[in-house]
């Protein structure tokens, strides 16, 4: 397989277990980076592999194929969101991958099971924060782990981490804050995602039907620093688990690849890279971590390169209640290689803080 650009390499070099964890076809995956050449074809080849499974799952809707349909949804919206999550150099196709994403993951929603919900948060100056929320079967009033995607995920990729802690009994919350999915377009990220988290906490305060006084947190690499963070400043946070986040996100930015850079400066909404890094010394964990005092749980890849493994430590020696950390020796970035080690054993973790 010969690439010409390296962007594409650095998408699959970076990435490629990532695809595949969080529920794109490993065939997808090989026929689509095969024929790619240069980075601009990306998107449409991706958008035109989600299209298939749309049209599936449409099919098998049409036929009273219910179980089938949620399948073929979710999996067209996962894959149509592939094309999107880094393509920030053509907005408008990547505005209209992720309107598909979300056009998709709704209409599996009532076929899920348990079947899910698209709620609206409301968030500062009348604006409105979505997210999908999914609650256990036979759990009255379940405590909820919020999900928290990171610079290039959105809520809909957290689809299978909710997997695991619905089936023992915990619903789930996957949000999109500022900067992240369908935030990106009005606001830019911010380092203070308590306030996110805070509408959020709000929000489930007002149902009936789950417990908002025991509220989890999980977030994967920029939500790995940001559900520390949140933690901190957000008292009613019972428990949380940050994966694969970085200590100083503003630290080693310019040795990230370009894909990511690009990333931050689109969802910082800042003209180009010097201003994104300075932009970036706010997302800082120096003198924050002691003030986490709930249970904390951060998982790390020994052979992440990315992150730095020893911001993992770091976050864990300065945390100030009870921590732990896992390091997989043998885990890449957000141990995507290794799941099955990690994922249900966080669930488990989870459930022992909110359910004791």
């Amino acid at each position: 397989m010969v690439l010409k650009d390296e962007r594409i390499q650095a998408a699959i070099d970076n990435w490629a277990p990532r695809f595949v964890a969080n529920g794109v076809d490993v065939n997808d995956f090989q026929r689509i980076v095969a024929r790619l050449e240069r980075w601009d074809e990306w998107c449409r080849a991706w958008s035109e592999c989600g299209a298939v499974h749309a049209q599936l799952g449409e099919e098998a809707e049409a036929r009273g194929h219910y179980t089938s349909a949620a399948q073929h949804y979710v999996q067209a919206a996962i894959t149509y969101h592939f094309g999107k999550y880094l393509f920030v150099e053509r907005p408008d196709e990547l505005r209209a991958a992720h309107e598909q994403v979300i056009r998709l993951y709704q209409k599996a929603l009532p076929y899920l099971d348990p079947p899910g919900e698209r709620v609206a948060i409301p968030y500062e100056g009348g604006d409105t924060m979505y997210g999908i929320l999914r609650k256990p079967w036979h759990t009255p009033r379940p405590p909820v782990v919020i999900l928290i995607p990171g610079l290039d995920s959105v809520k809909e990729e957290l689809h299978f981490y909710g997997h695991d802690f619905l089936a023992r009994g915990m619903a789930v919350l996957a949000i999109d804050g500022p900067g992240q999915g369908e935030m990106e377009f009005r606001h830019p990220m911010r380092h203070d995602y308590e306030v996110p988290v805070g509408c959020a906490i709000d929000y489930l305060e007002g149902r009936t039907d789950v417990d908002a006084t025991r509220v989890g947190l999980m977030g994967v690499i920029l939500g790995g620093y940001y559900a520390p963070r949140a933690a901190a400043f957000e008292p009613r946070v019972r428990a949380a688990i940050g994966i694969a986040g970085a200590y100083k996100l503003a630290d080693g930015f310019a040795r990230r690849p370009m894909l990511t850079r690009a990333a931050f400066v689109h969802r910082l909404k800042a003209p180009d890279e010097a201003a994104a890094r300075l932009m970036l010394e706010q997302f800082d964990l120096t003198g924050v971590m002691a003030r986490v005092t709930c249970p904390l749980l951060i998982v790390m890849g020994r052979q992440d390169r990315l992150i730095a493994p020893e911001d993992a430590e770091r976050i864990v020696a300065e945390a100030g209640g009870e921590a732990e950390l896992w390091m997989f020796e043998d885990g890449n970035h957000v141990c995507n290689n290794i799941i099955y080690k990690y994922r249900p054993q966080q669930a488990d973790w989870m459930r022992a803080q909110l359910c004791r």
